[in-house]
């Protein structure tokens, strides 16, 4: 006997691409570096959207460092569309990494140095 209610689709899970770049002056990053982070963020944030491949879903800033969060269905697809971008931003170091999955320990994960 089967106990499934409903067939639903399975739900794809949930990839992202966090970049990561290291900025000068205090904890938070200077403000005309924010500013260069928030308008990278936007044409991002437009990139991804006109390619269907997800969303760009913020920031954090702090310990010297701001780190840009996407996430869709694929991390690839997603780095492929952020990645000039991305490398546009001066700040350095900075890296990438791209998580195949929902968080957790044992989710695959890779790291591509900027």
């Amino acid at each position: 006997m089967d106990d499934t209610l409903f067939d639903l689709p399975e739900v794809p899970s949930e990839q992202a691409v966090m970049a990561r770049f290291r900025l000068g002056g205090d904890d938070f990053g200077e403000s005309d570096q924010w500013s260069r982070v928030f308008d990278a963020e936007r044409s991002l944030a437009a990139a991804v959207v006109a390619a269907g491949v997800g969303e760009v879903d913020g920031n954090e800033f702090g310990g010297g460092e701001v780190v840009i969060f996407a996430y869709g269905p694929d991390a690839d697809a997603l780095y492929r569309v952020m990645e000039p971008g991305l490398r546009a931003l001066p700040f350095r170091p900075a890296h990438v990494v791209l998580r195949y999955g929902e968080p957790a320990e044992d989710v695959m994960s890779e790291r591509i140095e900027l």
